[in-house]
């Protein structure tokens, strides 16, 4: 990318994203800042407020006083500042992206889909603000009345990744300020301007000052603030995406004060074809689930299954098509579909997959190679085994590998031997065989003969050590409130 549009888009930027933190409605700086940096060039974004334990402290305290009036408004009253932040990210639609795109390298054209995902959270939960409906239960006794009541937990600390800045913010936060919650943002390091550009606007909407707070910091501070966000006991509930590693952390954390927790963890998601799947819909479902963010997702397709009877025609069409679908650069570039890594680690990663696959016997159909900085060349492998890394460990980069298998027993064996279920995926057009794979898939979410599936009216959360707890359609919200029974008794009978 020419320095002319690097330098343009710092300065469409700037007027539009601060550079400090938002506490209690007001705009805070920090003793030090971090740099925040272009994936693709290593250019230098912007310089953001560097928060530690005290400025935590500070937002959490801010949180905690705003929860007390925040839950006294009416479910109406939350419901239309939703939906007035919600109008506010679909008017700046454009600038959202920019942000998106140049903070964390995803295409434009898929950073405009992720910030009309982020919005149609904000969009949704304004409506289910007012549909948290509590029970009348018929009492078993002439005198008494029984009531469950739904109400706000109280503060929720938010931790976000990097690789959908602004929809893993409004997919909890929405889901938290609809219930009466309030809310400490930690973003991640790599990516806080787009959680700084969603506080402008909660502030143009009327969001009141501690309800929305965000505290961006380094990868130096993290681990103390996130410490602050998870201990805190003014905390009453945790919501974190991210890595199992990390997950397993601020689980133990919380437990010392028993806080309400959310977990969207790691995958290591299956993509069967059978079969009698269509393998020119398979084929354009494996390019979507893989390719989407450069396979940064965290239900990215991460080992492919192909049935004897199809391997070879899949794999054909699949190498045409990733010839003729993908083009690398940098993702503010007409044309481009695939954006560099997060960053060096991120590609190094996807390296040592390929190297130790070819080691054991796998072939390189198409890419394979690093290029410049953090980008990785889309690469396909045949003859994969179960013994390589890339089926053990999420790949989180555009790495496709293919195993061949003969029986549908077979594939469900190599699909369940993980210690994650985040996501699954398989085609085809057996009812039967569909019936029963997607009972026996052992994940959260199951995708048939489709390979994007995330949507806010669905649910989305997995099983075994890929999390705790769903986002998004009418559960989510479940995960900001307790229910209250309430006994009504000295009644005439």
């Amino acid at each position: 990318m020419g320095s002319f549009c690097l330098l343009r888009t710092r300065f469409l930027l700037r007027p539009f994203v601060p550079s400090a933190a938002y506490i209690d409605g007001r705009w805070t700086s920090a003793a030090a800042d971090f740099p925040v940096l272009d994936p693709a060039s290593g250019a230098l974004i912007a310089r953001v407020a560097d928060c530690g334990p005290a400025e935590a402290k500070q937002a959490v305290d801010a949180a905690y006083k705003a929860f007390h009036t925040w839950k006294q408004q009416t479910a109406k009253e939350r419901s239309d500042l939703l939906r007035r932040w919600y109008e506010l990210m679909v008017k700046h639609k454009d600038e959202l992206a920019r942000i998106v795109t140049f903070e964390c390298g995803k295409p434009l054209p898929e950073a405009l889909g992720e910030v009309g995902y982020s919005a149609g959270f904000l969009e949704w939960y304004s409506e289910e603000a007012r549909r948290c409906y509590g029970d009348v239960v018929p009492s078993p006794f002439r005198d008494r009345k029984i009531l469950l009541l739904k109400q706000p937990v109280g503060v929720a600390s938010i931790i976000t990744p990097w690789n959908f800045p602004s929809a893993m913010i409004t997919r909890k936060v929405g889901a938290a300020l609809a219930a009466g919650c309030t809310v400490v943002v930690k973003p991640a390091e790599d990516t806080p301007l787009s959680a700084l550009a969603l506080a402008q606007l909660a502030d143009q909407a009327g969001i009141p000052a501690g309800v929305f707070n965000v505290v961006p910091c380094s990868r130096e501070k993290t681990p103390a603030v996130g410490e602050v966000l998870c201990t805190d006991p003014l905390v009453a509930k945790v919501s974190f995406t991210g890595s199992t590693a990390t997950g397993k952390i601020l689980l133990r954390h919380a437990a010392d004060t028993v806080k309400k927790v959310s977990m969207e963890l790691g995958g290591n998601a299956p993509f069967i074809v059978f079969n009698s799947a269509d393998v020119d819909k398979a084929v354009a479902g494996a390019m979507g689930s893989k390719f989407r963010n450069t396979g940064q997702t965290c239900v990215c397709s991460n080992r492919f299954l192909v049935q004897s009877g199809v391997h070879d025609a899949f794999v054909e069409k699949l190498a045409v098509a990733m010839d003729a679908q993908l083009r690398m650069g940098h993702g503010a570039e007409p044309g481009v579909t695939q954006g560099p890594l997060i960053n060096a680690r991120a590609a190094e990663k996807v390296v040592h997959q390929v190297e130790d696959a070819v080691s054991r016997g796998a072939r390189v159909l198409r890419g394979g190679k690093r290029g410049e900085g953090s980008y990785m060349e889309p690469t396909l492998l045949t003859g994969v085994t179960t013994e390589m890394l890339c089926t053990k460990e999420e790949t989180f980069g555009p790495l496709l590998p293919v195993i061949r298998f003969n029986t549908e027993r077979e594939a469900l064996a190599i699909a369940n031997a993980t210690d994650v279920g985040l996501a699954g995926y398989f085609f085809s057009q057996d009812v039967s065989q569909i019936w029963r794979v997607a009972e026996a898939l052992e994940t959260g979410m199951v995708g048939v003969n489709e390979g994007l599936l995330s949507t806010p009216e669905a649910a989305f959360g997995g099983v075994k050590q890929s999390g705790l707890g769903s986002e998004g359609s009418k559960y989510g919200i479940q995960e900001y409130l307790h229910i209250k029974y309430m006994c009504f008794g000295g009644l005439e009978a």
